[in-house]
């Protein structure tokens, strides 16, 4: 077994698309040592700012004989046909055996295919797989015709310590790298992946992006900690400058104090957006007036002038977002609200100033079903939400709108509650981001969202595949995440409907056709709870249920009914049932959903089960109409017997029709009973 080392040495590679072109490096040289025959032990792919590499570990040094048997004409066929076979075999008319079969005496090819060294194969197979890195935006240089993210400028190649006999558009494989741009730039020649990290590290060149990524934690962490501070957690950034640098050299770097009356989380923007710069927080929690840059090369004075430099670059950046702070400060965020206006949300939607009077209105909708909800605050922080988006500030730096626009209120002295709530509505932006439960931010970040949802479904910019440009599968779980979290018995249709009644457009919102992707988005959520989708679809199959939290405690309470043996067990008589009155229903062309003669019932396994159903259907009923699942799902558990026996002692296709129709009626109720509690076809397994 044998070793592949591949290292594309370019210009600098943005930080954001190293990983991922490691890993699609790694994958379309996966896929086409699998097609050709060529299995391996492991895979591995590394990027640094000037370079991507894999190293391919136990892969053979030839491709495995290969027999293939081919069935060619029929003994006594004509020369054609045989001379035709034989040339697409490559074989001679000697070489053919002749085979009797069930269908008769046919001649047949073996071919023998001799396994190519893998040397052999690498050159089109690596060839391929550069040329197919998807980069996002791949560009030209010089004379050449290649496309690549950046110029590439050499290509190592050596497979089981040799060099692989490649060419990649103007340039020839090689057993050569190089180190640091800077510190160690001449060529360097290598003979295996080992050696070649090595001498790399000798260079320094830290190949590893966990490892670079450990190192600036490492070294960053302990210089916060000599000055007792600490590091505020950033992995992205982390990850990010890791990218950056091939050799990691962490600074300390101070602020000038008079910064720190800008808000922090504007200060942090700036540092982090713009410089890269990791900040620090004193024990109090609150930023420290100190921060850390990441140098790419070992200073002889120990980082001295590198620290100053971007000490002065920094205090330029943070002029500039005291300035915005200042100036954004001198007018209210109400008076902001007019040039909203200006700001198109989307061309058949309107401009932001017309969604965000939408979102007024729908605020009225929602708040009577928010506990201790203060309607006219809602309206108030509906107003003002997106008055920010016209500030200096979040101009500068967009990741702060809502932050801002809290900041703002507060110096406006606005209500509490409205300035969380301007802050918070555009919450939660994902999964794992925390959810408002302020009755204030709850409305609005819900009548914010429904807007958007029930605006782009109106006219038709749906999510489809993998393309969602308006985030709408985010806003409909965050929809999701502020009703069941709130535990707020929203009816989503209405709130669709009069949503979709505010638009200023043509169409006409299909509002279940909106409430089934929230079905969709619901069992994508519940997913990680283990909570099982067919579930959830038993739960909606009763249709038009919108209220999130009687559904979820629906889908509770039928858990814990298939989980009890009686649950389990009368789901498989519901099924035979269903069945059965299928089967007969379509062979007959009626139903049999009539009530049941009790005249007809004529054993004793049908006469106690029907007397167990009409007793359990009031006790479900009753259950169901006050939300009592589990209620309804205890009592549904004692038809398991009396179901049971009639399966039993019971011939349901008895040979007098009467009764024959009466046992099928008896079924249907079976069907009809515990359909009333979820759409039992649904569930799976």
């Amino acid at each position: 077994m044998a070793e592949l080392l591949l290292e594309l040495f370019s210009e600098e590679i943005p930080a954001r698309m190293q990983n991922k072109a490691a890993d699609d490096l790694v994958r379309l040289v996966s896929a086409g040592l699998k097609d050709a025959g060529l299995a391996f032990e492991s895979a591995r792919g590394f990027a640094t700012a000037r370079r991507l590499a894999l190293v391919i570990d136990g892969l053979p040094v030839a491709q495995e004989d290969t027999s293939e048997e081919r069935r060619g004409p029929r003994v006594g066929a004509p020369d054609k046909a045989v001379e035709g076979f034989l040339k697409s075999a490559g074989l001679s008319r000697d070489q053919l055996e002749e085979r009797e079969t069930e269908k008769g005496s046919f001649y047949y090819a073996v071919i023998e295919s001799k396994g190519r060294p893998t040397i052999e194969v690498l050159p089109a197979l690596l060839n391929a797989a550069i040329s197919a890195v998807p980069w996002p935006k791949p560009m030209k240089w010089g004379s050449y015709s290649a496309r690549w993210v950046r110029p590439l400028h050499n290509i190592l190649c050596l497979f089981d310590g040799k060099t692989v006999p490649m060419s990649w558009e103007h340039l020839t494989a090689n057993d050569q790298t190089f180190g640091h741009r800077f510190m160690a730039p001449e060529a360097i020649t290598v003979k295996d992946f080992a050696d070649y990290q090595a001498r790399l590290k000798t260079a320094l060149v830290v190949l590893d992006a966990t490892e670079r990524e450990r190192i600036i934690a490492a070294d960053a962490g302990r210089l916060a900690e000599n000055e007792g501070l600490t590091l505020i957690d950033d992995p992205a950034l982390l990850t990010e400058v890791a990218g950056l640098v091939e050799w990691p050299e962490s600074l300390i770097g101070s602020i000038d104090t008079s910064f720190l009356e800008v808000p922090q989380e504007a200060l942090i923007s700036a540092m982090r957006s713009h410089q890269k710069y990791f900040s620090l927080a004193g024990k109090d929690g609150k930023m420290a007036p100190r921060f850390i840059v990441v140098a790419n090369l070992r200073a002889e004075d120990g980082g001295k002038l590198i620290t100053a430099g971007n000490e002065r670059v920094l205090s330029a950046r943070l002029s500039d977002a005291k300035f915005f702070w200042d100036k954004d400060r001198e007018k209210t965020l109400e008076s902001r609200v007019p040039d909203l206006e200006k700001i198109i949300f989307h061309a058949k939607l309107g401009t932001v100033r017309e969604k965000v009077e939408r979102v007024i209105k729908l605020t009225a909708e929602i708040a009577p079903f928010v506990p201790n909800a203060d309607a006219d605050l809602a309206a108030r922080a509906a107003l003002l939400a997106k008055a920010d988006l016209t500030t200096e500030m979040v101009g500068e730096f967009a990741d702060l709108q809502g932050l801002m626009g809290r900041y703002y209120a507060s110096h406006d002295g606005e209500n509490a509650a409205v300035a969380t709530a301007i802050e918070e509505h555009y919450s939660p932006l994902g999964p794992k981001d925390t959810c408002p439960s302020e009755p204030t931010s709850v409305i609005v970040a819900l009548a914010d969202k429904i807007d958007t949802l029930t605006g782009f479904y109106a006219i038709n910019e749906k999510p489809t595949g993998s393309k969602d440009p308006y985030a709408l599968r985010r806003a409909a779980l965050g929809v999701i995440r502020l009703v069941l979290e709130n535990n707020l018995r929203l009816p989503l249709l209405e709130i669709f409907e009069k949503a979709g009644a505010l638009q200023s457009v043509s169409e006409i919102l299909d509002a279940n056709e909106l409430l089934d992707f929230f079905a969709d988005r619901l069992k994508v959520h519940l997913k990680e709870q283990n909570v099982r989708h067919d579930y959830i679809s038993a739960a909606f199959g009763q249709g038009g249920e919108d209220d999130l939290v009687r559904l979820m405690a629906r889908v509770g309470a039928l858990s814990n009914f298939l989980g009890s043996d009686d649950g389990a067990n009368l789901l498989i008589a519901y099924r035979r049932a269903a069945n059965i009155l299928r089967i007969e229903e379509k062979k007959d062309g009626v139903s049999y959903g009539q009530p049941v003669e009790e005249g007809l019932l004529d054993n004793a396994a049908e006469t106690a089960l029907h007397e167990r159903i009409t007793e359990v259907s009031g006790l479900v009923s009753g259950a169901l109409a006050h939300d009592g699942f589990e209620a309804a799902g205890t009592a549904a558990a004692t038809l398991r017997k009396p179901v049971d026996a009639f399966f039993d002692k019971v011939t349901v296709n008895a040979e007098d029709a009467a009764l024959r129709a009466n046992r099928l009626r008896l079924l249907s109720t079976i069907r009809n009973l515990l359909d009333q509690f979820a759409d039992f076809s649904k569930i799976e397994g």
